[in-house]
């Protein structure tokens, strides 16, 4: 009797150790999928934040978005197009392998290749020369003064695990996911322990991580809830821990409640309308035999047919900043110097009749349904703005993961008319022009998340002398040139850059930074 006393009480004793005293689960919804964790296959914030929680970067940003060190100690300019990274020794991915330079060497070819969506990252003929196991030389055409600025979210692959996990090559569509892309073998803080795509994630902390973790969780459970309502719901009655976004006409009700708190602020995110002038002849229209979007008339007539506050006031209800420029404006230092195109129906009828459309015309506008605050109501007042101009337009709205391939490069920009929203990352307009207003071609060589086309060589040859100038003056007024071009041309229509709105269990405090990155390793539980 006592032996069996003895065993039932050792029994439990093991148990108590298998199962911490004080086991902290954060439970987390966004309302699009987290499909592919293969870091180089979708150019997206939420994604890349949310394998960043896994895998690292040479380099990372702190809470204030400065550039700080991650998987290099530090690093140098040892001569004008070359700089040295010194690795962080004694760190070894999630299924065990040591991080060197020969994983640098592999990461950078990988994320250079055709299938990649992170190429713009990188700067033009940029190479990688391993110095010894832990010190790589980054070799450049020409000097490039912010060279690091985009790698905090260039992840480290290990080359040997790519190589037994059939991983060589990027994950190319979201709808077709290899087996390699279910898995995120990276050396941060926090191990994927499953993953559902469109369902669930579960993370686990890292024990052997190198650096010292400012939290106290145990695990961490993402899930996709797509539905407003939903999202909602699950906060106030303590399913979730946090919700992104909540939806602007909730934020009162949240604020409310006694148990939760709504985080807000300023994003870097602009939301903007992409045309598509590359093809001669748009995909879903019916014009034919020509592409109304190659004159500039027509876009103009477009931009000018867009009540922009009324997007403002009654579809993000004041939580979004409307604005003329690509970029967050307090990033730019000539900001100022732009102004939109004023809302003016009349005008956008004569213009459209002045390039030959003077009942409009009818095409296909495509928009995401569960990627930006209130994406495809936006694009319904687009659509019902436009009517008033002649345009007919039908609206397709899909799920972020069937929208991007789609209207990106693996469907080779499938569309005539479309919504995106861009976060400049590396904090410089330089992105802006490198990735979404530069030229590209069919393939999607050049920038890659230009889903509209825009081309102006002129533009494009600012870009390049920009990417090497280090007078800061000399850069912003280039910058300025490339922006009016862009504006005065209508490349682009931008519309807002919408808030951060974060629904929060008052049990939990997390940092908000202004990119909208949900980062687990700052998050700490009651």
């Amino acid at each position: 009797m006592k032996r069996g006393v003895i065993s039932i009480a050792a029994a439990l004793a093991m148990a108590a150790l298998a199962v911490p005293a004080e086991a902290k689960t954060f439970r987390f919804a966004f309302q699009g999928d987290l499909n592919a964790l293969d870091p180089y296959a979708l150019n997206e914030t939420f994604t890349l934040g949310t394998i960043g929680n896994a895998m690292e970067g040479l380099v990372t940003r702190d809470k204030d978005l400065k550039i700080v060190p991650a998987l290099a100690e530090r690093w140098e300019i040892v001569e004008p197009t070359r700089w040295r990274f010194h690795l962080r020794k004694g760190v070894k991915f999630h299924s065990g392998e040591d991080f060197t330079a020969d994983d640098v060497l592999f990461s950078l070819e990988r994320a250079l290749s055709p299938e990649s969506n992170i190429r713009t990252r990188f700067a033009a003929k940029l190479k990688a020369e391993k110095v010894d196991a832990h010190t790589v030389d980054f070799v450049l055409a020409v000097p490039n003064p912010i060279l690091h600025a985009e790698w905090d979210s260039w992840f480290m692959m290990s080359k040997s695990w790519a190589e037994a996990n059939g991983a060589l090559k990027v994950q190319s569509k979201s709808n077709q996911l290899s087996p390699f892309a279910l898995k995120a073998n990276g050396t941060g803080p926090f191990i994927v322990e499953s993953h559902e795509p469109g369902v669930k994630t579960i993370f686990k902390p890292n024990p052997n991580w190198w650096g010292k973790p400012e939290h106290n969780l145990t695990q961490v459970v993402f899930q996709t809830i797509k539905s407003d309502a939903t999202r909602v719901a699950a906060l106030l009655s303590g399913e979730v821990d946090m919700i992104d976004p909540v939806p602007v006409q909730d934020i009162p009700r949240v604020q409310a409640s006694a148990n939760t708190v709504v985080l807000t602020g300023p994003e870097l995110r602009t939301i903007f309308l992409n045309m598509d002038q590359a093809r001669d002849e748009l995909l879903y229209s019916d014009v034919k035999g020509k592409n109304p979007f190659k004159d500039a008339r027509v876009r103009k007539a477009f931009y000018q047919a867009i009540d922009i506050d009324a997007i403002q006031k009654r579809i993000m209800r004041g939580h979004a900043a409307p604005t003329a420029l690509l970029i967050y404006p307090p990033l730019f230092s000539r900001s100022a110097e732009f102004k939109r195109h004023p809302y003016d129906p009349a005008t956008a009828k004569k213009l459209l009749a002045e390039a030959g459309y003077p009942n409009g015309f009818a095409l296909e506008m495509d928009c995401p349904n569960d990627r930006y605050v209130n994406d495809e109501a936006i694009c319904q007042a687009v659509v019902a703005m436009l009517a008033r101009i002649g345009i007919k337009a039908k609206l397709n709205a899909m799920p972020k993961a069937r929208y991007f391939d789609k209207v990106g490069a693996p469907q080779k920009y499938d569309s005539s008319f479309n919504l995106l929203g861009w976060t400049a990352s590396s904090l410089d307009g330089l992105n802006i022009l490198r990735s979404v207003a530069g030229c590209r071609d069919a393939d999607g060589k050049g920038a890659t998340a230009n889903f509209g086309g825009y081309c102006n060589p002129v533009v494009d040859e600012l870009a390049g002398a920009i990417a090497v100038e280090n007078d800061v003056q000399k850069r912003d007024l280039m910058l300025a040139k490339a922006f009016h071009h862009i504006h005065d041309e209508v490349g682009m229509i931008p519309l807002h850059q919408q808030a951060l709105s974060w629904g929060v269990s008052k049990k939990v405090s997390m940092v908000q930074r202004a990119d909208n990155r949900i980062l687990f390793y700052w998050v700490r539980m009651q």
